[in-house]
């Protein structure tokens, strides 16, 4: 009898051969960060039971939640606070007037048809859906990364590095991205995966000059958080960089041509206002929505920040260094060419900023919108031993973070 290992092996390697690329990589990242966060997170909540004082009492409901979502905890950890608002979103019937405009609504409704596949599992959606735009989102990262940090000379009238993309880069920006000291909340029903997705994408397509799948992207960009809106500014950034920066009458009439679809970006939240509209009667249902139940209100982001750096809450002063080292690795590590990424680093971070002290407890949430980080810290790591010695720190830092938002504690990070 013959030994079909050796054939089994061809075939599963003829199996890998047949995955189109980069999704070979891209599935290989995702499936080992799902197994090895998992592992860790069961591991580290089942350390804790019985500990005294866990979970603490403003928590205790937020576990029931978990617990009704499934028994697994490898299932039921990735949902915490505002999934469970999320979650309430996605019931919500249509036909009568909404009660709540607390959040963007692109993440629930995208939960609902495949809560039907599902089951009317809602919660399990939810989940599916942040998952899918993770891979996504893992996948237009490597196209973007091997693009913008591939070598060569400059392109005539493009600004740009032309050296054709480099794959090697895109892997290592893709590994960055999932380094990140938060970026284990990518795989919990929260928002962050899909925004990242529709971040990336909307970029890529700027890159490759195609205008109308930015415009399409950017219009459901705009409606998976509030931020996205913004995202516009340094989309048309591309599109003047493109130009060599000109502004000439001529030129002028070329952007209109070319760049109109960026009109969509800002029609996403309109649509979302709309919706309020229609709803409740108040085109700013949202903004009133947030001022009553978080006491969020616009304000000035560098006072914000000077406030929580020099106040005596440390956790606050914590995040508000993060957020400022953020800002100083964009700015040390983008080229001139690639102003279009500052700008956009500094309005992920500068608009949660804008929005007061409430939003201090999620800030190391919303900084993982600063994608650009990742393609600065794959740049410094072109070399093993820097490349080394980032992976294994971050990979550190992200490990404490992640047993530190799993062990009732989770208000640090969201």
């Amino acid at each position: 009898m013959t030994d079909g290992r050796p054939a089994a092996r061809r075939a599963v390697a003829g199996l890998v051969d047949r995955v189109p690329a980069p999704w070979g990589f891209v599935l290989a990242v995702f499936v080992g960060t799902k197994i090895v966060l998992s592992l860790v997170g069961v591991l580290a909540l089942s350390a804790w039971d019985g500990v005294p004082g866990a979970p603490p009492a403003d928590e205790t409901m937020m576990r029931a939640q978990q617990h009704e979502v499934s028994p697994h905890r490898w299932i039921s950890l990735w949902f915490a606070w505002d999934s469970f608002l999320y979650e309430h979103l996605a019931r919500l019937p249509l036909d009568r007037p909404w009660p709540d405009f607390g959040f963007p609504l692109l993440y629930p409704f995208l939960a609902r048809p495949v809560a039907v596949l599902l089951g009317g599992h809602t919660a399990w959606a939810l989940l599916v859906v942040a998952n899918v735009a993770f891979l996504v989102a893992l996948y237009y990262a490597h196209q973007l990364g091997a693009r913008l940090l591939g070598a060569g000379p400059a392109a005539a009238g493009d600004g740009r590095p032309a050296g054709g993309a480099d794959p090697a880069a895109g892997r290592r920006f893709v590994r960055y991205l999932v380094l990140l000291p938060t970026a284990f909340l990518f795989q919990a029903a929260l928002t962050e995966s899909l925004f990242l997705a529709l971040a990336l994408a909307a970029f890529w397509y700027a890159e490759q000059r195609r205008w109308l799948l930015v415009g399409v992207v950017g219009y459901f960009l705009a409606l998976s958080r509030s931020v996205g809106f913004l995202v516009v500014v340094p989309l048309a950034l591309v599109l003047l960089r493109q130009h060599g920066w000109r502004l000439d009458p001529r030129t002028l009439l070329r952007y209109l041509r070319t760049g109109w679809p960026l009109l969509l970006v800002p029609a996403g939240w309109l649509t979302f206002m709309a919706f309020c509209r229609w709803q409740s009667g108040d085109w700013y249902a949202y903004q009133h929505a947030q001022e009553r139940g978080w006491g969020i209100t616009v304000q000035n982001p560098l006072a914000v920040t000077w406030s929580a750096l020099t106040g005596s809450n440390s956790a606050d002063a914590l995040r508000a260094w993060c957020a400022v080292a953020v800002l100083l690795v964009v700015l040390v590590g983008l080229r001139r060419t690639e102003l279009p990424y500052l700008v956009y680093t500094v309005i992920v971070v500068l608009v949660p900023l804008s929005m007061g002290p409430p939003v201090h407890k999620s800030l190391l949430r919303y900084l993982l919108a600063a994608f650009p980080v990742g393609l600065v810290l794959a740049r410094w790591a072109r070399r093993a031993v820097p490349d080394s010695w980032l992976t294994a720190g971050l990979a550190l830092l992200q490990g404490a973070l992640f047993v530190v938002w799993l062990t009732y504690w989770t208000h640090f990070i969201i």
